[in-house]
């Protein structure tokens, strides 16, 4: 499901749908790398990576923003020396949509990640 994911484009959102409900949300994830994690609210998710380098962590962070910005769907990063946090949330519909999980797999396949 990761490549299937991967392979879509997010679609503007600019509110006036639903946020994904949990079930809908929780079946994504499953196409995912199994580090992601769902909020316990449901409204986000999230998912840490750590390199040997600042330079390799800003290097990621970089190619993170560049999804980001081809998507038009931008995550919260945190970065710090040696890893780099990112979290996902339709902030228009106040929860979760395809675009959440679309970059998340976008993401896992940018790190090279194996998926279940």
């Amino acid at each position: 499901m990761t490549d299937e994911l991967a392979a879509r484009q997010c679609k503007p959102c600019e509110g006036g749908v639903e946020p994904l409900t949990e079930a809908q949300s929780r079946e994504l994830m499953a196409g995912l790398d199994p580090a992601w994690s769902l909020s316990d609210d449901g409204l986000s998710i999230a998912r840490g990576f750590e390199f040997p380098a600042y330079s390799r962590t800003l290097g990621f962070a970089n190619a993170v923003a560049w999804i980001a910005i081809a998507e038009g769907h931008h995550p919260v990063l945190t970065i710090e020396y040696g890893k780099c946090h990112v979290s996902y949330t339709t902030h228009a519909i106040d929860g979760l949509s395809d675009n959440d999980f679309i970059c998340a797999a976008k993401i896992d396949r940018l790190a090279g990640s194996t998926i279940r």
